[in-house]
Order: structure tokens, then C-alpha cells, then sequence
């Protein structure tokens, strides 16, 4: 599968290869089929609300339908390029992007579709619009932004392959690519690492709000931020095995720069909360808040961004409580 997008908590849809679409109304417990009426491969699709909706893939094809996906046509693109994003603002004005620095832009509903010079001709992988005048692409090394909807991109220096964009507001921008997550707060004019991995693909990025975000990739990758990206968790699920005890372990490294990995046990079902906190007592960020089931886990805190010094972090599970104590030595 491609692309996942949700209108609301409960209704869905996922694209795919050879015209796959799939629908939920319940949160994903049950995928029906529906009838694309195309065997190219889709590669992202989006919707306006819980009918209007849009997806795009190989060869120029769009595909819209405006009554949840029951009947799903073809929009005329006038390309043959492939699409590999689209983004709607509303119902009527959207944008996709694609192949050889395409850019398509409709401002009702797809009726028609007019292009827009990116002055590139390099692959565009993703595009995000944060209103009707600020939007992003990103692609193989390229950056574009527009601050009157796309009748001029302006385009951001990089030698970055970036995969993903996604703004909270006009200022404040992340992109995801090649191991690692870049962050924007002037509206994208410039861009500085947060956290470098060495995972080789960061796919996509999504925040709910301004503090909370993940990112996923290969090998199963998911970090999560609520910081805002001022720091990132990554949580490892260890073999099979239920340990007798809640506990938690010392970091490791410690001290650290600027990654350390922390390992606790949960010997039965139980909300876990891990708080990190400074040498004054406040605290940091949350790194774990949630319900869990019996097992060891691993997180890693990327913490790049943070100054050096003395901190904590503290488990609870129910009535246990433990606290250790790390440095952070840039």
C-alpha cells in the first residue's frame, strides 16, 4: 500500500498498486474493496471531507469521487507524467505533484487542471498546503515554497532527498527524507537538522499539533515528537518474552550525545508513563504515555537538540515508580 488518509477518526482510505482502494468506516477493524476502475499503480490520495475525495498514481491519472468512494471517475489530467502526491485545501482548490517537476493545480474541484512552472525538472514526491496562499513541495533534492498558491515556486537550496512536508503553521515546517528530519521556522525559507539516523528511507511525517508528531520508515521505523521536534522517541518492541517485574534499566550510553537508549519491563497490561525532567524538577518531555501489554521494550531518545546537562527520567506503571538519572555531554 501507498497512501492512508482519514477524514475523521472512524472513515478511511488506502491506495495501492494495480488500482487497489480500500474503505473503513470503523478505524481501520474492517477494509472493504472499492472499485477504482483502473489497474495503475496510486501512489496518494486525499479527501476534502467524508465524500469528497481524490487519489492520483501512474501515467497522469487522477481519479475523484464525491459520494465516499462508492463511485470513483476519471479526471483528465493532460499529462502523461506520474503523479506521486496530491493535497486539497477544501473541496475545490487542490494541487499534485509528480515526475519531471510536475505541478497541477484545480481550483474546482478537478474539473480542470492548470500546471504550474516549478522550475525544475527533478521527481516531486510531496506536496502540503497550509492554506490557500502557503504550500511546500519536496522531491529529490528540492524545496519549493509559494506564499500566493503556486503562481510562483520559489525554490529552497538542498542536496537533500526529501520525502515528506508538513507544516503546524505558516512557520513552522518539517521535512523527512534519507535518515533524517529536518525543521523550518521562518516558512521555509531555511531548514536545519534535528535528528540524523541511520535508517536509510523517513517516509512520512504527520503532526496533530504543534508539539505532537510522528515519523515512520523502513524497518519499521516510528519516532515520535511532543516537543514539537525539539527532541524524538523511537520505541523498539524486544522478542517474546514476559518478564516477572516492572523495572527499568540505566540508559545506555550515559553519558550520551545525542542519542541514548532506555529498557523497561512490564510484567502485565498497564499504562506506562516515562517523563524526563531537568535538574530544577520541570519537566522535559513525555516520552511514553499509553497502555501496554506484558513485555520488554526499548526506546531511544534523540535529544540533538537539547543542551547538555543533568536530567531524569522517571517509569510509572500504577503504583511503581522508578527514577534514574542521565547526562546529556555535548
Amino acid at each position: 500500500m501507498e497512501s492512508v488518509y482519514f477524514a475523521e477518526s472512524n472513515t478511511g482510505w488506502i491506495v495501492g498498486r494495480d488500482g487497489t482502494i480500500l474503505m473503513t468506516s470503523n478505524g481501520g477493524n474492517d477494509w472493504i474493496n472499492q472499485i477504482s476502475g483502473t489497474s495503475v499503480d496510486l501512489y496518494s490520495v486525499h479527501f476534502g471531507d467524508n465524500d469528497n475525495g481524490w487519489a492520483v498514481g501512474e501515467a497522469g491519472t487522477i481519479l475523484m469521487t464525491s459520494n465516499g468512494g462508492d463511485d470513483w471517475n476519471h479526471q483528465i489530467s493532460g499529462i502523461s507524467e506520474t503523479l506521486n502526491s496530491i493535497f486539497y485545501i477544501d473541496i475545490n482548490r487542490g494541487w499534485t505533484v509528480g515526475d519531471d517537476g510536475t505541478i497541477l493545480h484545480t481550483a474546482n474541484g478537478g474539473e480542470d487542471w492548470s500546471p504550474q512552472n516549478s522550475g525544475t525538472t527533478l521527481f516531486l514526491r510531496d506536496v502540503f498546503f497550509k492554506d490557500t496562499l502557503n504550500g511546500w513541495i519536496v522531491g529529490n533534492n528540492t524545496i519549493l515554497r509559494t506564499t500566493d498558491g503556486g503562481n510562483n515556486w520559489i525554490s529552497v537550496p538542498t542536496n537533500e532527498t526529501c520525502f515528506s512536508v508538513y507544516f503546524t503553521d505558516v512557520s513552522n515546517g518539517w521535512i523527512v527524507g534519507f535518515g533524517k528530519i529536518q525543521h523550518s521556522t521562518n516558512g521555509g525559507n531555511s531548514w536545519h537538522h534535528q535528528i540524523v539516523t541511520d535508517f536509510s528511507y523517513l517516509n512520512s511525517i504527520y503532526f496533530t499539533d504543534k508539539n505532537t508528531g510522528w515519523v515512520v520508515g523502513d524497518r519499521q521505523a516510528i519516532f515520535k515528537t511532543t516537543t514539537g521536534g525539539v527532541s524524538f522517541v523511537e520505541e523498539e518492541q524486544q522478542p517474546d518474552e514476559i518478564p516477572i517485574n516492572y523495572s527499568v534499566s540505566q540508559n545506555f550510553p550515559n553519558p550520551f550525545n545525542p542519542t541514548t537508549k532506555i529498557k523497561f519491563s512490564i510484567p502485565q497490561s498497564s499504562n506506562i508513563v516515562i517523563q524526563v525532567f531537568d535538574i530544577l524538577g520541570s519537566e522535559i518531555e513525555t516520552l511514553v504515555n499509553e497502555e501496554k501489554s506484558a513485555g520488554i521494550y526499548e526506546i531511544t531518545w534523540y535529544a540533538e537538540n537539547l543542551p547538555s546537562g543533568v536530567y531524569f527520567y522517571q517509569l510509572k506503571a500504577g503504583k511503581f515508580i522508578s527514577t534514574k538519572k542521565m547526562v546529556l555531554m555535548k
